[in-house]
């Protein structure tokens, strides 16, 4: 579950030279398995103009949303391992394989993983009236109101839900769940003082908390956020260790050979080292990674596991 802090707080380093060994042949399909305008499509088209520019190919963003993201997922899958066709998933590709049955594909072998991109933080956001300003002191407002109050998430088995769920399993707290349709309609209801916390994205709730709608208790980073310098982490504040983001990576089919896994790395980090996408990504409450094959592919198959175990234990089921 936890994610070394050192990188990100690594720099991102010049691209080195392009891997020699292959090159895409005609247009590249990067395939986003969710619907436009969330995290994933913004990160696939800020990715992909530079992209383009690296491997010499028109790197196009196709959205195939629908089934948590399995449906996209499923088809890249069936692609050719040639390096055309690519995909850049959320966390949901470790949390899936605990929640679904029945899928036409293995998570675990299906993919190639080639980058974590991105993280995306989020914050633990209460009511301005709730009478907390740290976690200790909403840990103990909670504890003593077992079953009485409930919390806001963007749905079931989201970021936001597993953030919380999480938290209330290390703080051995007693909640109710309240699944919203996305992360907009949980702060509302936030906002209107009918939940007592949520778990909310720097972009969603950054201006939020600045302007003392909401306030923020803490962050779910292994190191504050630059954006809310006098916010703790969690981890920080009682729960050593804690750490669960939202984040999005890139995989191509299984099977992809070791010269274009190279070349597409190179791409991730080409892009991210873009002042441009750098910029915007930094707007946007979002922390650049682009690490190198090896060390996404342990990440994920222990995310894939840390993830098992919480559904699992927290009995989180697709409603």
């Amino acid at each position: 579950m936890r994610r070394r802090s050192l990188i990100l707080a690594a720099p991102l380093l010049a691209t080195p030279a392009l891997a020699q060994g292959w090159a895409p042949s005609r247009a590249i399909r990067l395939v986003a398995p969710y619907a436009p305008g969330g995290g994933v499509d913004t990160a696939s088209r800020l990715l992909a103009v530079p992209m383009s520019a690296h491997l010499g190919q028109n790197v196009v963003v196709e959205n195939r949303g629908g089934a948590g993201g399995s449906i996209g997922a499923a088809e890249v899958a069936r692609a050719a391992p040639d390096g055309h066709t690519v995909m850049v998933d959320a966390m949901a590709h470790t949390v899936n394989p605990a929640l679904m049955r029945g899928l036409p594909f293995d998570y675990a072998t299906a993919f190639t993983p080639i980058s974590q991109v991105l993280i995306w933080p989020q914050i633990l956001l209460v009511h301005p009236s709730l009478p907390v300003r740290n976690l200790a002191e909403f840990v103990a407002h909670v504890r003593a109101r077992p079953g009485q109050l409930s919390y806001g998430s963007s749905g079931n088995a989201t970021a936001a839900h597993l953030a919380s769920v999480l938290l209330l399993n290390r703080a051995g707290l007693d909640m109710i769940h309240v699944p919203y349709r996305g992360g907009a309609p949980a702060l509302q209801d936030l906002i209107a003082g009918n939940v007592a916390f949520v778990f909310g994205t720097v972009a969603s709730s950054l201006q939020l908390a600045q302007e003392g709608r909401v306030r923020a208790l803490a962050v779910t980073t292994a190191q504050r956020l630059s954006v809310l310098p006098d916010v703790g982490t969690v981890a920080e504040q009682g729960f050593p260790g804690y750490e669960l983001n939202e984040w999005n990576g890139l995989y191509a089919p299984a099977g992809l050979p070791a010269a274009a896994v190279e070349r597409w790395h190179g791409a991730v980090r080409h892009a991210l080292a873009d002042a441009a996408v750098r910029a915007r990504l930094d707007a946007l409450g979002a922390i650049p990674l682009g690490t190198d094959p090896e060390s996404f592919a342990r990440y994920v198959r222990e995310q894939r596991e840390a993830m098992a175990r919480l559904v699992r234990e927290a009995r989180i089921e697709l409603g």
